[in-house]
Order: C-alpha cells, then structure tokens, then sequence
C-alpha cells in the first residue's frame, strides 16, 4: 500500500514538474520572438514543426526562422492570458489567450488570438512541434 502511495506522488510530482517545464519553455519562445532570438527558436522547435498563423500562412522551422531573421516578422510585444497546459506522457499540449503586436509583409499588427501549441519530448528534450493560432475579437 505504501508503494502505490510512493507511485502515485511520484507520478502527480512528475506532471507538475512537467507543466512547469512546459510553462517555462512557452516563455522562453515568447522572449525568444519578441528579441529575435533566433538561436534560442532554433533549440525550441522541433525540425519538423508545423507554425500555422491566424492568417492562413503555414511555416517550417526553417522558413519561420528565416522570417524572424530577415525581419519580415518582427513583434513588438506578447502578453500571454491564463495559459493551461495538459501533458499526455511525451506530449503536451499549451491553450491561452494573448495580445501580440508587431509588424510583418502585411504591416503593423494589433491581434488577440487563442493560441494553441503542442509540445513534444524528443531524445529527452522538449520541442515546439505545432503552433496554431486564430484571430478572437477579445480576450475573456
């Protein structure tokens, strides 16, 4: 009985853990966007990562990397709401509201978006391998 005890904390220590890492990781990639921080995004994102903005347009993590380089995405600011994380073993998966401003092709921009991503443990590491947002006309 005192083993299945021991598991059983041992295993809600684990996810706790695990969605703190989580967290901590969302907020290196935001810091990481907002100062152009390529080298960082270049650590963060899994090779195969699919970036889907709210306006339609689907980067690699070669060609979303290029665009922070280059300057053609630049942000200004992100103010992340309420973010809630769900872990499935080596998965994870990251749900929040924000406020992100910036400039990129189309010009200057002032969106609120649901912003979903999906994170994954490759050779120990966790890695972005999804972004996925969509416009909202307020933040609850």
């Amino acid at each position: 009985m005192l083993l299945f005890r021991l598991l059983i904390v041992t295993a809600a220590l684990c996810a706790a853990q695990d969605k703190a890492a989580i967290l901590a990781l969302d907020k290196q990639w935001s810091d990481a966007i907002v100062k152009s921080d390529t080298a960082t995004l270049g650590k963060l994102l899994a090779d195969d990562l699919v970036y889907a903005h709210a306006t339609g347009i689907i980067d690699t993590k070669k060609s979303y990397i290029a665009k922070i380089k280059e300057r053609r995405q630049v942000y200004k600011s992100f103010e992340q709401h309420n973010p809630q994380v769900n872990i499935y073993k080596d998965s994870a998966l990251t749900f929040s509201h924000v406020r992100v401003t910036g400039t990129n092709q189309a010009g200057v921009f002032d969106d609120k978006i649901m912003l979903i991503h999906f994170w994954v443990k490759i050779n120990n590491a966790w890695r972005l391998a999804g972004h996925q947002t969509t416009k909202i006309d307020k933040i609850p």
